[in-house]
């Protein structure tokens, strides 16, 4: 059993929002001693499940269904995961654009260094749209692909 304290260092939360997660019911079983939360391991592994939803975009009030149907048992298999297909999926749309905005910063830290070394930019002008180094090439063309 951990306390609010000893959690809220593990996870680098604020106790607040511990308490706040507490209060919304995404911990419905935590026990109490003298008034004291505990967090067992069942609630240390739901917070580790709300951290992940909450960094996926869910919106507390969605992530808190969730947990209500945890708590319905089997009968909630589907609409659970239809949940974590659905997160999975705007995070890895997310992951492709992150992806498209680094190689336009790799290409462009490429693009300044060799602008430094010539003192210009007309060498690289003239490399420009297809005739870039192989790697640079591809990071110049995922980051400039249509939407």
């Amino acid at each position: 059993m951990y306390t609010i304290g000893q959690v809220s260092e593990m996870y680098d939360l604020p106790v607040s929002t511990l308490r706040y997660y507490d209060k919304e019911g995404l911990f419905p079983n935590i026990q109490r001693s003298s008034g004291i939360r505990k967090f067992s391991d069942k609630e240390i592994e739901a917070l580790r499940v709300i951290e992940c939803l909450k960094k996926s975009g869910l919106e507390i009030k969605d992530i808190k269904k969730f947990m209500e149907w945890s708590e319905m048992g089997s009968e909630t298999y589907p609409q659970r995961k239809e949940l974590f297909a659905k997160q999975k999926e705007a995070v890895e749309s997310e992951i492709n654009k992150l992806e498209k905005v680094l190689s336009m910063l790799k290409y462009k830290c490429w693009y300044y260094d060799q602008a430094i070394k010539d003192g210009t930019e007309y060498q690289i002008f003239a490399m420009l749209p297809d005739k870039l180094p192989k790697k640079i090439q591809e990071y110049y063309n995922h980051s400039h692909e249509a939407e």
